[in-house]
């Protein structure tokens, strides 16, 4: 996850709300004759493998009940993070020199070593608040906003739901937009799309800032289908647009050859990247189209929660997710619940380890290894218990595994002793608390 990997949580706010919309089974608000808050805390720890991303985040969920079936929520995220994040730069048999994204400094990676800026460090602050009511006896809507803010990225959201029950109360209909405009402003300033990377103090090749716009819009179905079966099907359409290219990420320029990246002519007492590096350039416009089914089973005081989620767009990148969780009681007052998450994707079509020194320049290329091919599984158990002032706590620990292989077709030379696609481990530890009052 490089920094900008992290800016893009803020951008997917509008994104996450309208599809937590569309994806969980609708649970209804009963009229209440004394309104009263429920909160939700949790503290969240995310540590990858080699001193790479760590990220703390401490979230607050407040929802207040009204009568008449009114519910307003209030959300409130703080992230810290720090760490080193991959640069899309190949390692090689030699030590490589790089500007950092600043162009105040430089900073060396030995050789064989998958390159990282070691700089990373930031915090996130982001809020939201919507609004639910019923609109007649079988209609309902919500509607809320969402904002973020960090050092080089700004987001601000609206979305909004509105659902249809039918059947008496067994099938409801919804269908849910989410908007978000959001702001970039890289440190140092965006580089033009795959022009060079510089020395230091050198910004010539740097322009202003950035924004982009996302357009999310869900349509989903509920089911009850008997007294222990739940199910849902959703379908959801994406659109981004304007700057979507990370604008710290670089590739290599290699030797068609040898697969070595080119060095630059060294001169003396100047601070310059030792090798040609250039940075990465994607499309201004992304559509995705997603399907989303879940099944929710009910089996004598034990819940089997299942879901799969089809993803495709025009990047070329396909991805298929299925996750599982079983809810076991353990006596009167606490549950475990085991969790194990499969995903897979397609690289896009634009994915590439390096360029090749001499060839014509793609219109588009990217080394992220985000938007490589890749497997991932996560596994981990929660357990959760209530106190008995009737507060509610639980703990949740899980590791996460992502292994990934670079392109033969795409591999040249000594790249082949290379560690070009590293494997990524990360655990995820998280502690909640929720009460009401």
């Amino acid at each position: 996850m490089s920094k900008h990997e992290k800016t893009a949580m803020a951008a997917s706010l509008a994104s996450a709300t309208c599809s937590l919309l569309g994806t969980s089974a609708a649970t209804p608000v009963q009229a209440q004759e004394e309104p009263g808050w429920d909160l939700n805390t949790a503290l969240l720890y995310y540590g990858e493998n080699d001193d790479r991303v760590q990220d703390v985040s401490l979230n607050l969920q407040a929802i207040r009940n009204f009568i008449d079936d009114r519910l307003l929520t209030l959300g409130l995220a703080v992230d810290t993070l720090t760490g080193a994040t991959p640069s899309g730069a190949i390692p090689f048999d030699g030590p490589q020199t790089f500007t950092r994204p600043s162009a105040r400094s430089t900073y060396t990676v030995p050789a064989n070593t998958i390159p990282l800026d070691d700089s990373f460090l930031d915090t996130r602050v982001a809020a939201n608040a919507s609004w639910q009511q019923p609109l007649g006896r079988l209609y309902s809507i919500s509607a809320g906003v969402s904002a973020s803010n960090e050092y080089d990225y700004t987001h601000m959201g609206l979305n909004a739901k509105l659902s249809r029950d039918f059947n008496k109360r067994n099938t409801t209909v919804s269908a849910g937009f989410a908007v978000s405009m959001d702001d970039i402003s890289p440190v140092g300033g965006a580089p033009l799309p795959l022009s060079q990377m510089l020395g230091e103090d050198d910004r010539s090749n740097k322009t202003g800032d950035k924004s982009k716009d996302i357009l999310d819009v869900v349509l989903g179905v509920t089911q009850v289908v008997n007294r222990n079966l739940l199910v849902q099907l959703n379908y959801s359409y994406s659109n981004a647009s304007g700057y979507l290219n990370d604008p710290y990420k670089i590739l290599s320029v290699v030797d068609g050859t040898t697969g070595d990246p080119i060095p630059l002519v060294s001169i003396p007492d100047d601070d310059q990247p030792s090798h040609l590096y250039r940075y990465e350039n994607r499309p201004d416009e992304r559509t995705k189209h997603s399907i989303y089914g879940q099944a929710k089973y009910y089996m004598a005081g034990k819940v089997l929660d299942l879901s799969y989620r089809y993803m495709t767009d025009d990047w070329d990148i396909d991805s298929h997710t299925i996750d599982a969780r079983l809810r076991w009681p353990v006596g009167e007052s606490s549950y475990l619940e085991p969790h194990v998450r499969f995903y897979t994707q397609t690289a896009a079509d634009f994915y590439r380890i390096s360029l090749v020194d001499g060839d014509q320049l793609p219109s588009f290329a990217s080394s992220d290894y985000r938007l490589g091919e890749f497997d991932a599984v996560t596994v981990g158990m929660k357990y959760g218990w209530n106190l008995r002032s009737g507060h509610e706590m639980s703990v949740r620990l899980e590791y996460y595994m992502q292994d990934g292989d670079a392109p033969a077709d795409q591999v040249i030379g000594n790249q082949a002793t290379q560690d070009i696609y590293p494997d990524l481990d990360a655990i995820i530890a998280q502690f909640s608390y929720r009460f009401g009052w």
